[in-house]
């Protein structure tokens, strides 16, 4: 039987690295000896297998990485394990706070993991190679802020099996950042990944300091475990609890004070034992996704909750509610594409998919309510007066057949509604966006240059298969305020990606 494994490995030798035999260029890299391969053991160790090939991403330069790297592949190293060592790479070297900036090394691993999925045989080991590069740049900036590395763990401190649950909920709760990484490593070595993350997920979409990053690290780090494996699990979790307390340089102990990053939790909790017991048995309804878009689009955080729990009670499913959430986000990006609003679309998709894993009624409760609730804070004061997103009309392109698309495309460099426009119309026509999804994702590998093109774009992708029909080609074609054109330049790093890979 085929395995994944073995159809990775046949698409590398077949397929984008065809030629990987002749890199004779790579005899003039110096070997990593023992002695380097060797953790030192004032870090955090990680399991023993993957620790060599973490330690190559580490210690090789940024110049000599990927060619480093395509070696490696040529001798059998697999794309899980190539996966593996980038995310431990990354949350060994480089400090989650804030949960953003160089730490989108990071965060980027399972969306580019998701673009490799969905690219073709010859461009699959691009987006991984991009993240290696990404890496490399972030451990730099590491360096220059002060060498933050994962220390080891406080073995004295890890509480027992059948306290470690209740040690960490009360250190979160108390921001107490020593207490909870003891607990953490307590809880990891005795509790399942499932009952982890509805515990995390919880408190990733607890506050609202770094824009909705906390929660999106709890998704992109479980999700990338599920890849590579529970047994890398440990270090992946420290890293994510130091993230979760990050206080965004607050001097105060949010747990004593009443800083507006935490009220709308404060808040959301009380609102959520209001709902019926039968809250998720609603039927997914047209106008309560109207109605909730509507208070997101002009109400406060407390309108947008108070409007959540009203729909839920009059029967209104939270998948109708879900589908506002992702077209408000979008909408955003229409009135006012930049980074702010961009998040606002991440984040959504963090949440809406914990909320389909997570097994706790109340952390679904509490999710639901805060994605609603956060949206809010993401709008600030639209820099256009562009229609509400239900209100794009369509615009049929002039070209027909696959030059629509190409039309599109081009359209990016110049009018990015006539292009929105025309991406609706041709959704209408053409009811399967895999051509537009793969067009676009071509572009991010060939112009793109920073992780939000990753992150951004695998979002979309993803949550246009959730959304009802009605939404969905909106949504989607709401994207292209933040899509890369074929006119804007090659990033340059695909060149250096191929040649190391010798195709």
């Amino acid at each position: 039987m085929t395995t994944r494994r073995s159809l990775l490995r046949t698409s590398l030798v077949g397929g984008s690295c065809a030629g990987l035999g002749s890199l004779g260029f790579l005899s003039q890299l110096r070997p990593v000896t023992g002695q380097e391969a060797t953790p030192d053991p004032a870090g955090v160790r990680l399991h023993g297998e993957i620790e060599p090939l973490v330690r190559v991403l580490e210690d090789t330069p940024r110049e000599r990485v990927l060619e480093e790297v395509a070696a490696r592949l040529q001798r059998g190293l697999s794309y899980r394990e190539l996966l593996a060592a980038l995310l431990l790479a990354g949350v060994r070297n480089i400090q989650p706070r804030p949960v953003g900036f160089k730490f989108h090394a990071v965060l980027v691993v399972h969306s580019a993991h998701l673009a490799s999925l969905a690219s073709a045989d010859t461009d699959r080991w691009l987006p991984l190679f991009w993240a290696i590069d990404q890496f490399k740049s972030s451990q730099a900036a590491d360096v220059r802020e002060g060498n933050w590395t994962m220390g080891p763990v406080d073995e004295k401190a890890v509480p027992a099996a059948d306290k470690a649950r209740a040690a960490l909920i009360h250190a979160l709760d108390r921001w107490d950042e020593a207490a909870a990484d003891a607990a953490i490593v307590g809880f990891a070595r005795s509790a399942g990944a499932n009952e982890i993350f509805d515990l995390l997920s919880r408190y990733g979409a607890r506050d609202f300091r770094d824009i909705g990053h906390k929660e999106i690290y709890v998704a992109n780090s479980f999700r990338t475990l599920e890849v590579i494996g529970w047994h890398h699990a440990e270090p992946v979790l420290r890293s994510l609890v130091y993230a979760l307390l990050d206080r965004s340089g607050a001097t105060e102990n949010p747990a004593d004070a009443d800083l507006p990053a935490d009220r709308p939790f404060r808040a959301n909790l009380e609102r959520i034992a209001a709902l019926r017991s039968d809250w998720t048995a609603g039927s997914r309804n047209h106008d309560g996704t109207t109605a909730l878009m509507s208070a997101l689009r002009t109400g406060s955080s407390e309108d947008a909750s108070a409007t959540v729990v009203d729909l839920l009670g009059r029967g209104v499913a939270p998948a109708s509610l879900f589908d506002a959430c992702l077209a408000a986000s979008g909408e955003l990006m229409m009135r006012d594409p930049g980074i702010v609003s961009l998040h606002a679309s991440t984040f959504t998709n963090a949440v809406h998919y914990a909320w389909n894993r997570c097994g706790d009624d109340a952390t679904r409760r509490i999710l639901l309510l805060q994605n609603a609730a956060f949206l809010p804070l993401f709008r600030g004061a639209p820099k256009t007066a562009r229609a509400p997103l239900d209100a794009l009309e369509p615009l049929t392109p002039r070209a027909s057949g696959p030059d629509a698309l190409g039309e599109i495309f081009a359209d990016l460099g110049s009018d990015r509604e006539a292009a929105a426009r025309k991406t609706l119309a041709w959704l209408r026509d053409t009811p399967d966006p895999a051509a537009f999804a793969a067009e676009a994702r071509r572009l991010v590998f060939l112009k793109g240059t920073n992780s939000h093109d990753y992150k951004f774009s695998s979002a979309v992708f993803e949550d246009y298969h959730a959304m009802a029909p009605g939404w969905r080609d909106r949504f989607l074609a709401a994207s292209v305020f933040n899509l890369r054109g074929p006119s804007e330049p090659d990033s340059g790093l695909v060149g250096r990606i191929r040649a190391a890979l010798g195709v």
